[in-house]
């Protein structure tokens, strides 16, 4: 029996946008419904009627073009979404001017700067001059090494503006880390910062820059904003130039905006490496834009005059989906730095004091504070706050306690599960529906979502492989270098023709209809919510001359995944406290903090398949006491057992 924990009033469903929308639906499609259940069944049997009503509902700027507006919608991949449109990501997002503000940042050092919606009009036309003066045009990739700050938002915008093609990395990750994903792409035009600031220190990353721009040698212009300093010395950063040096001498004016297909490429987002560089995954302008605005407008439940925050950096795709409440006249709320800096009520007094209304964390966050003994609703006034978003992993059920019980009783909580490879949700929040402990609420409108049990079967109450039975728009519109597409389709279609395996172990209830993920069904690191490969632990750690050769897995830990590296040591080499130090501050200078492991264990031996490659899902079973399948395939099964009862593990 699943325990309900809240339910909106009567008054909060009848005003929400979902209400308005269903109306809508009935009135103009004939869909019938009477409540979410119902909505959601038609959104995925009438697909061209829901997608074409939300086009109209969310008021898109742009040419839808003439129906039909799903081409081959029985194929995925190759289900087309209206064909024949023109639309600007950015015109959407920038479409309202005037005083009331467009983005709230805060610094973790207190900094604050607030930009009206004309700001960031006149920034993104000033940039956008500058790029097409540089020659930057459509299908040219613009690449952001830059923190989570108003610039970064003009930036985009700018680059959308002309139907270039943005992609970002957050400035803590490591030169090879930045190299692995933009030096695939070939930008054009690199925009980043001296350096950022966290849990109050000073990471100055001119050196780290300076290595970068030196090996992306198809970027013309390296485009430094100032952060750490008013006038940072960028005079060894090759083809380097400060942002005013680039923009300053263009005025802020009418923005031309590129109107494309909707198919047109507009982000370029990446997988978490698992099995070598990370896979260049590319989004569409008319996908990104109606997934976004669907999830904030039905799902989220954002408007006018609501202060939208999500904690994240640009290394992140929530980055990227909180872009969508500007379309709606939404306050971004950005910060930057460590969420626990000056302490760990910095996110909690950044709520009261810009009486932010969506609140969006990682479930990973949300179980630190509650382990840490924070109390939000202490002396504070949240009254503005409707909603706590979170993802990145599944939130517990004692997380869904501690927010209602120490944050705020009369609120939603919406868990929320999708990801990098759909710029968007599966499944998430339901403004018409209660809050279940440990549940997220519903699959979201347009998608359909199952369980398939191993034989390709929908089952209930079960644990199985979460899929999406029908094309959806934000499906990528391709990987990059990857011609043929054999790539995407391994990625997402290989094990069942027609339907999108997610990669996640999950079970829907017959009781609430409400979804439990379990975590990844794959060998993805996901501590804290954020996507992490193993090939990209593996360079580092193997540069080292006392580690021969590295495995890593997640470990399941306390409601969360834990990073667990192990080692086979060179010879003559020992695993003691002076050399786990070593490596993780290897991993830390050279891919990222996040990347660092929780634990590191010496094993003899590690298993692989007879062509050579190391199995890290065999490891994974056998740690967590799962039954290991196809042990045939290794060519070293003996291997398996230095992974069984190691006691690092239990610590």
């Amino acid at each position: 029996m699943s325990e309900l924990l809240w339910e909106p009033s009567a008054r909060r469903k009848a005003a929400s946008n979902i209400a308005a929308f269903m109306a809508r639906a009935n009135a103009e499609k004939g869909a019938g419904a009477n409540g979410y259940a119902a909505l959601h069944r038609w959104s995925v049997e009438a697909p061209e009627a829901f997608w074409d009503l939300l086009w109209d509902d969310a008021g898109i700027v742009g040419d839808k073009g003439a129906a039909p507006w799903i081409e081959d919608g029985h194929l995925m991949p190759g289900a087309r979404f209206f064909p024949r449109a023109r639309l600007n990501y950015a015109e959407n997002l920038l479409r309202l001017r005037g005083e009331a503000p467009a983005i709230v940042f805060r610094r973790e050092d207190g900094l604050r700067r607030v930009w009206p919606r004309d700001r960031l009009h006149e920034e993104a036309s000033r940039i956008s001059q500058a790029l097409a003066a540089a020659g930057i045009g459509e299908g040219d990739r613009v690449a952001a090494f830059l923190p989570n700050m108003p610039e970064a938002v003009a930036v985009m915008a700018a680059a959308a503006a002309l139907g270039a093609v943005f992609s970002s990395c957050s400035p803590d990750f490591g030169a090879a880390g930045v190299l692995d994903r933009f030096g695939q792409i070939e930008p054009r035009i690199l925009f980043a910062v001296d350096g950022y600031k966290y849990a109050g220190r000073d990471h100055d990353i001119r050196a780290k820059l300076a290595e970068v721009a030196d090996s992306l040698p198809t970027v013309e212009t390296v485009v430094v904003i100032p952060y750490l300093a008013r006038e940072p010395d960028i005079s060894a950063v090759p083809k380097a130039v400060s942002l005013e040096g680039f923009a300053g001498g263009f005025e802020p004016g009418p923005i031309a905006w590129s109107r494309g297909p909707f198919d047109r490429p507009l982000f370029i987002l990446y997988s978490s490496g698992t099995t070598g560089k990370p896979k260049c995954i590319v989004h569409g302008t008319g996908g990104a834009l109606l997934m976004n605005l669907k999830e904030h407008r039905l799902h989220a439940d954002v408007g006018e005059g609501d202060r939208v925050f999500y904690f994240t950096t640009l290394g992140w795709m929530m980055w990227n989906w909180l872009l969508g409440g500007l379309a709606f006249g939404a306050a971004l709320m950005l910060y930057d730095g460590s969420p626990f800096h000056p302490s760990p009520e910095a996110v909690w007094d950044f709520a009261e004091e810009e009486r932010i209304t969506h609140l969006g964390l990682s479930a990973k966050y949300v179980d630190a504070v509650r382990k840490a003994g924070v109390e939000p609703a202490a002396g504070r006034r949240l009254d503005a706050l409707r909603s706590v978003l979170t993802t990145g992993s599944p939130l517990a059920p004692e997380s869904f306690d501690w927010l209602y019980g120490r944050a705020k009783a009369d609120m939603a909580v919406g868990s929320m599960s999708g990801g990098t490879d759909l710029l968007g949700c599966f499944v998430g929040a339901n403004p018409l529906g209660a809050v279940h402990r440990g549940e997220i609420q519903a699959p979201q409108l347009g998608m359909d979502v199952r369980v398939f049990d191993s034989e390709g079967r929908d089952v209930l109450d079960e644990k199985g492989e979460l899929v999406c039975a029908r094309p959806f728009p934000s499906m990528p519109v391709r990987f990059w270098n990857d011609p043929d597409g054999a790539r995407y389709r391994e990625a997402y279609f290989a094990r069942w023709d027609n339907v999108w395996r997610q990669g996640d172990f999950a079970s829907i209830s017959s009781e609430t209809g409400g979804m439990v993920i379990y975590g990844r069904s794959d060998a993805t690191l996901n501590p804290g919510g954020v996507r992490i490969g193993t090939a990209e632990i593996y360079r580092e750690v193997e540069q080292l001359d006392e580690v021969a050769e590295g495995l890593v897995i997640g470990q399941e830990w306390e409601g969360d995944t834990r990073i667990v590296l192990f080692v086979r040591l060179a010879g003559g080499a020992a695993l003691d406290d002076a050399l786990r130090d070593r490596i993780r501050r290897r991993i830390r200078e050279h891919a990222s903090p996040r990347h660092v492991p929780a634990v590191i264990a010496p094993v003899a031996d590690i298993p692989r398949t007879r062509s050579g490659k190391i199995v890290e899902l065999a490891v994974r079973d056998v740690v967590h006491g799962r039954p290991v399948a196809n042990v045939e395939a290794l060519e070293n099964p003996e291997a398996l057992e230095h992974f069984r009862g190691l006691p690092e593990l239990r610590a």
